[in-house]
């Protein structure tokens, strides 16, 4: 058994395999494969080419610049500030803060100086101040006097703001295609900027009203105005390079990025300082220190370019090809296997053929006997012809001998 078996393994490496055609009159089979046909080319014109234009090359480094501004003007009348008139100078800040650690001490060596203070507003000046015989003391800082208070106001200062505007010019380009466009209108008319407002009838007019921005996140403005707050504007290019450049237009989204929690949580809102510095007449410098409950805007910009290349659109019709071959894989699966006469498939879809075969039949077709038939001799070979014909008188009505003499 071991031999022929390593004999039939070593005969059927030399084996070839030849695809063999076979029209299978099988209804339900057939109709599977058209659907599937027809299931394959409507995934591959609809979803690659029309939806996902799987016929373009694409580029999604996008290149980008952001340019804004702030216009408003604003007075109000505080108890603390006392009448005051508000333009972009004054809160148009950007956000500062600093932490610094403990100041508790035991000794002037705990109070190393110049080192800053987690909890306090200054660094160490390196004494170590006790009250009486208490062993425990504070760190003296040299720091800005009075400190901060940890209050909160009760209501929003620049509660008017609604009616400011913010100016957002952005820049785009696509290096792979040497495209580059802007959000603003090409246009000379110099008064375009300072009358026009966003909108959905005036997508390239940069100007953005403070209040409609807030709203289009879904916000209030007093409220954000009181605590703070996060929003993002994104703006995304989606451009079809086959089309006129005046159809790659920016799509705009606005949302709130910070959590809105309670009042009292410390993680509501969005706040920072800043300070402005004066000396009075003796040089003694001064400072006003002011903690802005304020609206930061953080802008986003992505994009995608696609344009006509033969290299993807090749690639996606091969893929097309090869799932319409699995198409047709799935099908010979379900006869061969599935169905109730798959055996009888089977035998006309897989065939052996050797070469004794071949020349066996090859023989029976141009009427030559076989080994067998011609090693009985003529006379047995002519025997069933001679039977034949007497067969053939007799149906006639002849005695044998009468048809031999005849």
């Amino acid at each position: 058994m071991g031999q022929a078996g390593c004999k039939g393994l070593s005969q059927s490496l030399l084996d070839y395999k030849t695809e063999k055609y076979v029209i299978a009159k099988n209804k339900k089979v057939g109709l599977l494969y058209r659907l599937l046909q027809v299931s394959i080319l409507t995934y591959l014109v609809v979803w690659v080419f029309l939806v996902k234009k799987g016929y373009q090359d694409t580029d999604t480094s996008l290149q980008s610049s952001i340019i804004t501004k702030v216009k408003g003007v604003t007075f109000t009348n505080t108890s603390e500030l006392g009448e005051r008139l508000w333009d972009v100078a004054d809160y148009v800040i950007p956000p500062q803060s600093e932490s610094i650690p403990d100041a508790l001490c035991y000794r002037d060596s705990d109070c190393p100086p110049g080192e800053p203070v987690v909890a306090g507003n200054g660094v160490r000046t390196g004494r170590c101040l006790r009250v009486g015989n208490m062993q425990r003391g504070t760190c003296e800082i040299f720091a800005w006097c009075p400190v901060e208070t940890k209050s909160r106001p009760a209501k929003p200062l620049l509660g008017k703001a609604e009616d400011f505007t913010i100016y957002i010019k952005n820049f785009i380009r696509f290096p792979k295609f040497n495209f580059s466009k802007t959000n603003v209108l090409d246009t000379k008319d110099k008064a375009f900027l300072k009358s026009c407002h966003f909108g959905p009838e005036n997508p390239y007019c940069p100007i953005f009203r403070l209040g409609s921005v807030v709203s289009w996140t879904g916000s209030n403005f007093q409220e954000i105005a009181l605590q703070g707050g996060v929003i993002g504007i994104q703006i995304e290019w989606d451009c079809d390079l086959d089309k006129a450049s005046s159809e790659c237009n920016p799509r705009y989204s606005f949302s709130r990025l910070d959590n809105k929690f309670s009042e009292n949580s410390i993680s509501s809102g969005y706040n920072f300082r800043f300070a402005k510095y004066y000396r009075d007449g003796a040089g003694v410098e001064f400072r006003t220190l002011m903690k802005a409950y304020g609206i930061r805007f953080d802008v986003m910009v992505n994009g995608k370019a696609g344009k006509f290349n033969i290299i993807p659109t090749i690639i996606n019709i091969g893929s097309g090809v090869a799932l319409m071959g699995a198409g047709a894989f799935f099908c010979d699966l379900v006869l061969i296997y599935l169905i109730k006469k798959s055996h009888f498939y089977r035998d006309k879809k897989y065939e052996e053929v050797s070469v004794l075969r071949v020349l066996a039949e090859s023989s029976q077709q141009d009427g030559t006997p076989e080994p067998e038939e011609a090693a009985a001799g003529p006379g047995l070979a002519e025997q069933p012809e001679a039977q034949h014909g007497g067969g053939s008188q007799k149906e006639n009505g002849c005695p044998p001998g009468e048809g031999l003499l005849g």
